[in-house]
């Protein structure tokens, strides 16, 4: 089962960003595929903390983009990076420390949702301001 269906709708407009974000999808959908065939405790663990290291280096290209465009919501974007990355972290604490947990509802809750959500406010909004911004 596909964790996150790539849509239209979530192009940015920029090219690197959403090839970028093309990529980080099929990463986890791939490791979340992998999570439900190993259905080991330390595997899965492994894959949350992969997933984690695809997005967290994912966020810094975006960041460091904001950053030089001068994007003046970028430390709310930021936040909302940080959000995810802890969701994903509190997965991977709840698993080492054994605790029960439907693993690909946490995922689907947690991480499906985030990016759904993420990707038609803080990167369109992005999008949006630096269209007006070139226009100025």
């Amino acid at each position: 089962m596909v964790l996150i269906q790539w849509r239209k709708d979530f192009e940015t407009g920029f090219p690197g960003i959403d090839f970028e974000h093309q990529t980080l999808i099929e990463a986890i959908n791939d490791l979340h595929a992998r999570i439900d065939q190993d259905g080991d405790g330390v595997d899965a663990i492994h894959r949350i903390s992969e997933i984690h290291a695809l997005v967290e280096a994912h966020f810094a290209l975006e960041e460091r983009i904001m950053r030089e465009e001068g994007f003046e919501r970028y430390p709310e974007h930021k936040a909302d990076h940080a959000n995810l990355l802890d969701e994903i972290l509190d997965i991977a604490d709840a698993l080492r420390q054994g605790r029960e947990m439907d693993l690909e509802k946490a995922l689907g809750e947690r991480v499906r949702d985030w990016f759904t959500t993420h990707f038609a406010t803080f990167d369109r909004d992005f999008h949006m301001w630096e269209q007006h911004e070139k226009q100025a």
